[in-house]
């Protein structure tokens, strides 16, 4: 049987709508979609069996309309299996990742971000994240042997209809009190991971904090929930714990009122409602966000008081004051946990360019993880804290791997993330989760200088203006806009428009990129005086990134294969300049490229994307 699954480590995804059609809003699947769920479920069962003799899986979903068919079909095969189970149903994915800490494994129902006809699965186990490259190759070979047998419907409706009834109405009567329990773990999770500290009295007190702040400047989050899984999360009542005002649109579940995707095009209407209550007098809404539908991505949108409009946060720009914030609060917290005699350490670090400056890094290690097609602008974020910065190809699952593999040779990885898709993921999460987007935001916003123990203790936008050189740039009533104006300045192409997305007829990506380097390097010496005429580009590097992996000075373009390829430009400060990127799409048939230039210079970017982009597709007709 032919499943027309795409089997990626970031999840398998099909249309699972009966119709076929990627925009249909039924939730009938069809004999065959229920095989595909039934064969999945199964080889998750038997993945989990051998490793545990009697193994407890979670299954949850986004508000896809196709959603509880899928579950209630992977909840049989579970069942007709002999493994326990506990159904969350509509559950955002942060939390469901959250919650399988209690449990052996789970299993997400979702296409994150795919039109409304398509859906899919992701497997995990209690580690916080979906299973890594090599695990997840595992099972969709297994899969794929199952989906090969002659009889693979037969085999799949006996396997479904072996369920015993009673078990699974028991099942589901037990969701409302499974969900109840995955929130008040996905709360106290979160308060972890917003503060930075598991010990309750050290959370309680960066709370106490922030909530004492929001007195003196309040702050209302706005939420286009678009009917996605977050309706069903602890959104709103966190924030309103934490002191922060909440309003929200679209918010009853599957309330899908627009695309799902997360990018510019569709958070006007979150930019709207926060017009809206500013017009309406209520000038403490200055942030928003609309997550996916599995909401686990959250895009922002934000007041800026000098235009004094609303405006959508480029997702590189999100990340961006994302790490800046994350890496400030490292040094911040040290200034109230660690005594005076760090805190000095701390400022010192900070303020001196090299020699001692290096020692409190040496100690501390900071890192950051990112996949590849992430703006530099964060290799100069970090650099102003002496933190490192490690690449890893496109994947959720592949930037968190790294940074665990980094923090085991000894590196504090705590932010990192997927700038070119926005949202971040901060430590211990192994998810992006825009409750912690959001949180960076204030606290950016929030922690300011304040005097403790008879001595000033700089706050987080303080602390970034010092160690990036602009202490010029700080003043006491700053807004959002003063520290993005502040950030490293990249004109970078957007992961969603149409100019980033080819389609390519060549099945072998490693041929493909051969080609590529033939024409490439032909172009180059054809043409390096003009480019360094036109851009400044004195010699470039090839650099691969293929799971964890990142490979500088590379000869020969195919050893990327299907993983992504940059090229790096120099300029005559032997500086980086600008990249050109590319790499095939793991969860859809696309081919994506893009370029990121250093300073304003939009018509440099698109001359550049556009160079790619003719060598790419002449390469693609040989």
């Amino acid at each position: 049987m032919e499943h027309k699954m795409i089997t990626s480590a970031s999840g398998w995804r099909k249309v699972f709508a009966e119709s076929g059609s990627s925009e249909d809003g039924s939730g009938e699947i069809g004999t065959e979609n229920r095989t595909i769920a039934a064969l999945a479920a199964e080889t998750f069962a038997d993945y989990m069996l051998a490793q545990k003799k009697s193994p407890l899986i979670i299954v949850g979903m986004d508000t896809r309309p196709t959603g509880p068919a899928i579950a209630e079909t992977m909840l049989r095969v579970f069942l007709a299996k002999k493994i326990a189970v506990s159904y969350t149903g509509i559950i955002a994915s942060p939390e469901i990742m959250v919650y399988a800490h209690t449990a052996d494994g789970f299993v997400y129902i979702s296409a994150s971000h795919n039109p409304i006809g398509y859906n899919g699965i992701k497997f995990g186990l209690n580690d916080g994240g979906v299973l890594n490259g090599q695990e997840n190759a595992r099972l969709a070979a297994e899969f794929e042997k199952k989906c090969a047998r002659p009889d693979a419907i037969e085999y799949a409706e006996k396997l479904t209809s072996s369920c015993s009834d009673i078990d699974l109405d028991w099942v589901f009567a037990e969701s409302i009190a499974t969900k109840h329990s995955a929130a008040n773990a996905y709360r106290s999770f979160e308060k972890e991971v917003i503060s930075g500290t598991q010990t309750p009295a050290e959370q309680n007190a960066v709370f106490a904090r922030i909530r004492q702040n929001l007195i003196q400047k309040p702050i209302c989050v706005v939420a286009d929930m678009n009917g996605s899984a977050r309706t069903m999360s602890i959104d709103k009542n966190f924030l309103n714990e934490c002191g922060i005002s909440f309003s929200s649109i679209n918010s009853a579940p599957g309330q899908i009122a627009h695309e799902i995707i997360p990018e510019p095009e569709n958070l006007i209407w979150c930019a709207g409602e926060m017009e809206k209550k500013q017009a309406e007098g209520d000038k403490t809404c200055i942030l928003g966000y609309m997550p996916d539908c599995d909401g686990d991505r959250g895009n922002i949108v934000y007041w800026d008081e000098t235009e004094k409009k609303s405006k959508v946060l480029k997702a590189q720009e999100g990340f961006a004051l994302s790490v800046l914030s994350e890496l400030a609060y490292s040094v911040y917290r040290k200034q109230f946990t660690e005594g005076q005699g760090l805190a000095k350490k701390a400022e010192q670090f900070l303020s001196e360019k090299n020699g001692q400056g290096q020692a409190f890094c040496k100690g501390s290690r900071l890192g950051v993880a990112v996949n590849g097609p992430t703006s530099m602008r964060i290799e100069e974020i970090a650099k102003a804290f002496k933190a490192e910065v490690f690449r890893s190809e496109v994947g959720e699952a592949n930037v968190v791997n790294l940074a665990r593999e980094k923090r085991s040779e000894g590196w504090t990885v705590r932010i990192l993330g997927e700038g070119s898709n926005g949202g971040n993921i901060t430590h211990p999460a192994a998810v992006r989760d825009p409750l912690c987007t959001i949180f960076a935001l204030i606290k950016l916003l929030i922690l300011k200088d304040e005097e403790s123990d008879g001595k000033l203790k700089k706050g987080l936008f303080h602390l970034w203006c010092d160690a990036s050189g602009q202490p010029e740039k700080y003043r006491e009533n700053y807004t959002l806009r003063d520290i993005i104006d502040t950030l490293p300045v990249y004109t970078t192409t957007g992961v969603s428009e149409e100019r980033a997305v080819l389609q390519i007829k060549t099945k072998d990506h490693g041929l493909l990129k051969a080609n590529f380097q033939k024409i490439f390097e032909n172009q180059w010496n054809l043409h390096k005086n003009e480019l360094k005429d036109l851009y400044g580009f004195v010699r470039y590097t090839a650099v691969r990134t293929n799971g964890t992996k990142e490979v500088k000075d590379l000869a020969d373009y195919s050893q990327s294969g299907s993983g992504g390829l940059k090229i790096i430009f120099f300029d005559e400060k032997d500086c980086p300049a600008a990249f050109m990127w590319m790499r095939g799409s793991g969860t859809e048939p696309v081919f994506r490229v893009m370029c990121d230039v250093k300073g304003d210079k939009p018509k440099e970017e698109q001359k550049l994307l556009e160079w790619e982009t003719k060598m790419i597709l002449r390469a693609d007709s040989l």
